[in-house]
């Protein structure tokens, strides 16, 4: 049972397609997360050193748009927030696959993915804990 004053996991949705990235952030807002939404690395990278601002998990393109891609903002993380997870998704299987091998967490999505499916993959990332 979860502590009555304990927050909702945090997301931050990182994706150049604002079709894409509102739909998922949408459908992760009506299952009970928090979610932040970034257009790329940068504002990624922006919210994620806000003080007193914790994210949880990343789910972010690979292919994003600016300087830094998805498997750079997901080095970064790793080096930088260690206890930040990161779910990196393609729209080319190839990529999305390459992501999953990249990611220590293993996780990967191809695009277009089906909401339930980053769900399910943010479930198995903290534990199993069930928001829906």
């Amino acid at each position: 049972m979860e502590a009555p004053n304990q927050q909702p996991e945090t997301i931050l949705v990182v994706d150049g397609d604002v079709i894409t990235r509102t739909v998922i952030a949408d459908y992760l807002r009506q299952c009970g997360y928090r979610v932040i939404e970034a257009v790329n690395a940068w504002e990624a990278e922006q919210a994620l050193n806000q003080e007193g601002f914790d994210v949880d998990i990343i789910l972010s393109d690979v292919d994003l748009p600016g300087e830094m891609n998805g498997f750079q903002l997901a080095s970064w993380v790793r080096q930088n927030m260690p206890d930040v997870k990161v779910i990196l998704s393609s729209a080319v299987e190839r990529t999305a696959s390459a992501a999953g091998d990249l990611c220590e967490e293993g996780p990967h999505l191809a695009k277009p993915y089906d909401p339930a499916t980053v769900v399910d993959h943010i479930k198995r990332l903290r534990g199993g804990s069930d928001r829906s």
